[in-house]
Order: structure tokens, then sequence, then C-alpha cells
């Protein structure tokens, strides 16, 4: 029987969005085929795709059943995830005896390595364009997994994911055929014939790669190692955080179902999903059929990995110590603002919201006027409470905090030092067990030895800590330190010096770290857009990946070269 999806078919429907892709990554402009607005869904909208009602509807038949899979191996049933709003899910997803599920994904592969990479990354755009057509219900999926107020939910969970993979297919696609697929190869010999071979080419996928998943960014962490090892011929086992299984699930049910229509086997993408206490991590980590592993999450679990999983290619995203140093600005305004919003967004519970704010303790040049160190501190504090005054607009910018660790830090931070803004609490009528509260900000001093184990440490969660230096100097220092010692993320600075500036600059290009300078206005330090903005460097201790660039996709795949006898 005839793939229902077949090559001419995926061509038609995907290849000119391959093509803008691969031109989005050369020019890093702004493009992306996925729409943030909720009404671009929907009747009047993308066609087939889930209105607002339906997607809430999809996610609510979901809840308290067996989601089913097909998967061979399976051998109990497992699933406990609770919303951060407050409600049990009631999903049950399969339990894998891995002896039979990994012998039965490798089985796929030879006839997905012969599909070669243009098939692939058709297939894989296939998959994401229905997981797009289902972007309601994975909002809801993504919120009450990761505890993400709704909107971030849709935007981060549904379009920007969505980008984020569809940039790791063209990265994947266009390193897999800088290479033909074959050559004939003559060299001349003077009066005797000439040497004459033809020799193929052949992307050959190292094997199953596992990924494993985060909490708190299910679908836009996991995404880019999913697809690119698919896109590149490996076949993917994905094991979701056990708090955050459902949009991973999803996804899975969906690639499988793609798969089958395109006529390969289904088996190539599956779901490893633990029971309670299991931790199942370390046990595939080092199993000899994995050979690529995707991880966000923990530094001491990714340190693990890079150092045991030797059978593997291992790509983590870990934590850093995300620092802005505040010199100058000709927008005093605007940086409030900005740095208000960047530290609330989602609770701090981003690896690129800021923690450490540097801040000379002569103070700043401003057009307001010079500002004292307390003068700043007390006005971000100010720019904070004013944002998250309201607490309908606080719930949709804050969300929920993911898990009692995070709420645990944030009480535990307010012993620390000074409080310059107390953290609140803030009700949600519509989920009262929700656990909402506002950033604490606590000023330190970088000349303190106690203060020091605080601010070069990651406290994951809405804490920022103002830190006093003596001077900008200094501060560009302890930056330095900072991201070579502890890693990380993001970093930002304010200033109207062109010395300065430089300074900064150039740390960030010794130390390899992701720079925004004087960002006043709607785009915020903790933000990266697909397709243009590179999500870590790979180069400090933060990471040891970018979020795409071709060394993230390059390694997934061998060249395997053919010679024969002309």
């Amino acid at each position: 029987m005839a793939a229902e999806l077949s090559p001419p078919l995926l061509s038609e429907k995907h290849r000119p969005t391959l093509d803008q892709a691969l031109d989005a990554i050369r020019t890093r402009a702004y493009w992306s085929p996925h729409p943030e607005h909720p009404k671009a869904y929907g009747e009047g909208g993308a066609p087939g795709s889930l209105s607002a009602a339906e997607g809430k509807a999809a996610f609510d038949a979901v809840l308290n059943t067996r989601l089913d899979l097909g998967q061979p191996g399976t051998d109990g049933w497992t699933g406990e995830e609770v919303s951060p709003y407050g409600p049990e899910l009631g999903v049950e997803y399969p339990h894998a005896d891995l002896d039979v599920l990994l012998p039965a994904m490798r089985a796929g592969m030879p006839a997905w390595r012969a599909a070669g990479p243009e098939t692939r990354a058709l297939v894989c755009l296939e998959i994401l364009a229905r997981i797009s057509a289902r972007t309601h219900e994975f909002a809801h999926a993504v919120m009450h997994t990761s505890g993400q107020a709704f909107m971030m939910a849709f935007q981060a969970g549904g379009p920007h994911a969505q980008d984020r993979g569809l940039e790791a297919v063209a990265y994947a696609y266009e390193e897999q055929i800088r290479t033909p697929r074959s050559a004939d190869w003559s060299k001349p010999q003077g009066k005797r014939d000439p040497l004459r071979l033809q020799k193929s080419f052949t992307a050959a996928p190292r094997g199953i790669s596992l990924l494993i998943g985060c909490n708190t960014f299910p679908t836009w962490n996991g995404y880019p190692g999913l697809f690119a090892s698919l896109a590149t011929g490996n076949p993917v086992l994905v094991k979701p955080h056990p708090r955050a299984v459902l949009p991973l699930a999803l996804t899975v049910q969906l690639a499988r179902e793609v798969l089958a229509e395109a006529g390969f086997d289904p088996d190539l993408v599956a779901l490893a999903a633990e029971r309670p206490g299991e931790g199942i991590a370390k046990t595939l980590a080092l199993r000899p059929e994995i050979r690529i592993i995707d991880y966000t999450g923990s530094t001491a679990f990714g340190d693990w990995l890079e150092t045991n999983a030797r059978q593997a290619q291992v790509y983590t995203e870990k934590a850093g110590v995300n620092t802005i140093v505040l010199d100058s600005t000709d927008d005093y305004r605007g940086m409030l603002s900005n740095l208000a919003f960047s530290l609330s967004l989602y609770s701090g519970q981003m690896c690129t919201t800021p923690q450490n704010l540097l801040i000379p303790r002569d103070g700043i040049t401003t057009d307001a006027g010079d500002k004292t160190y307390d003068a700043v501190v007390a006005d971000i504090a100010a720019a904070v409470t004013g944002l998250l005054a309201d607490d309908a607009r606080a719930n949709a910018l804050l969300g929920a905090l993911v898990n009692p660790d995070v709420k645990a830090r944030l009480e535990a931070a307010a012993d620390l030092g000074e409080v310059a803004l107390p953290s609140r609490e803030v009700a949600n009528p519509e989920f009262p067990d929700a656990v909402v509260r506002t950033p604490v900000v606590v000023k330190l001093d970088a000349t303190k030895p106690d203060d020091e184990e605080h601010y070069l440490s990651e406290c994951f969660g809405p804490v920022a800590f103002a830190v006093a230096v003596d001077s900008t100097a200094d501060a560009v220092e302890l930056l330095r330190r900072t991201v070579r010692d502890q890693g990380a993320m993001t970093v930002g600075a304010y200033t109207t010096s062109p010395e300065v500036e430089r300074a900064v600059e150039d740390v960030c290009l010794d130390e390899s770290a992701q720079l925004s300078l004087n960002l006043t206005g709607g785009v915020y330090v903790n933000q990266t857009a697909a397709f243009s903005d590179f999500h870590g460097s790979g180069g400090n201790p933060a990471a040891n990946a970018a979020l795409c660039d071709g060394a993230f996709v390059s390694n997934r795949f061998r060249m395997v070269e053919v010679r024969r006898q002309a």
C-alpha cells in the first residue's frame, strides 16, 4: 500500500517552508511561519487548526485517560502529573521495557537513513505542521505542566517552540547536503589512463537519541534536539520530566502518526515515561544503544552526563548566573521598565532571566540625573511593584511557581541580605491552589566575602541580587569572572560610554556569552528569536551547545563514503 504522505505530496506542502527557513538562518532576519496570536487558529485562521474552544476541549478530553501510543514493550502504565495551578491531570502513559523498545526503535533506521536528508526534513515539517494546528491544545498542556501563564504557554510552548524545531531541521538539512550524494573522481596520470572512481556519500546517523526533557519549557527546550536528531536520521527516545510529560507525549503521538503515514516505522519516535521515583535518566544515558543525548536542567546532572555517558554525543543546557552591568543610560525610565519585565516574566523561572544586577556604589549617570546605588535599587523595586500592582496583570506575567523547590529558594533569599523589594503572594481566582509570588530583590556587596557565595551561585526563580561594586571597571571584571567560572546564558549592559560598551563586549567575546546592550523597549534580555538569535553559545559553563547552529546538528551524523572502481 502506498504511503499516504508520498514524497511529492510532502514536497508540495513543505518545500517552500524549508526554503524560507534556510534563507532565514542565512540572513538572520525576522521570520516565522507560526502565528503568535491565538485568533490565527481555528475558523478563519490556519486551515485545519483548532480554535481556542476546540483546543481547550481537546486538552480536557485527554485528562484522566490512558494515552496509548501503540509502542512495543509496554509493561505497564504510569503518570502522576499535578498542575502547578492545582488540578491533577490524571493521564497515564506507557511504561517501557527498554530491552524490547530500544531494538524496535533501531529496526526502522535503515529505511529512515535511506530516505535522505530532504525527505526526512519534509516529514519533520509535517510533524511540526500538525503540532502547530493543535497549538491551543498544546498551550493548555504546557501551562498545566510548567506553570506558565496561558499566553506565555501559548507562545513559548507553541509557535516559538515550533520555530526552534524548524530551525533545527533547517540546520540539519543544510549540514547534510554540504557533501554531494555522489561524485565521479578522475586523477590524471600523464600518458597513462587516469585513475577513475565512483564515490557515494551517505549521512549515516549515530543511533538512538535520548531527549531528557525539562519541567519549565518542555517543548521549547525539547524540540531542537528532537528534530535535529530525527532530521539527521536518528530514532528519538523522549524521556520527559515526570512533572511535564503531557506536552512531549502528545508530540510523540503526532510524530508516530506522521511517520506511519509517510511509510516509515513509527517506532523511530517513542516515549519513556517513568514511575514515581524511578529516575531512569541515568539508566538510559548509559545504555550502549543511546548514541546522542539532549539535556536541559541542573548543572550537577548535566556535568554527570558529560562525564559518564561516554558512548554518546552529549548536548547540555545547564545553569548559569546571568548578569547585567549598570553603568549609565540615556533612557532611565525605559531601562527600569525593561528590567522590571525581565525580572518578573514567568517568575524568573527561565534560564535567561537576569539574576545579578551590578551597580557601582557611587551610582550611575542617567537622563534623569545622577542616581545613587540606593536610588537605582529603589527605583527598580518600584518599577517591579508598579508592573505587578494589579493582580490580574501579575498573574498573566508571573504564572505559577513550578515546584516547591523554587518557593523554598525564594523564601530563603530574603535572609541573604537587605531586602529592597519583598516578595508578595498573588491570589489567582481561577486557580486558588496556584502558588504565585512576585520577585524579591536583595542587596549584596561585592566586597563582602560572605555575599560572594550567594551572587556567584544560581538561585533559580524570582530572585534578583542588586550587587554593589566599587566601580564600573570592577563590575566588568566581576562579569568576566562570573561567566568564566559559573557560566551565563545571557548578559546585559546599560551604558552610554563607548569604552564601557567595548569592555563588556570584549568580556563576552572572550568568554563566549550572548550580550544585549541598552534594551529599553519591547525586547528583553531573556527572550531569543529562532532563526536569528542564538540561545546560549556552547562556550561557557552554562551550556556546551547553542540553539541552534551548525555544531548542534553536524555531529549527530557522520559522512560515510563508498568508493567503487569506475
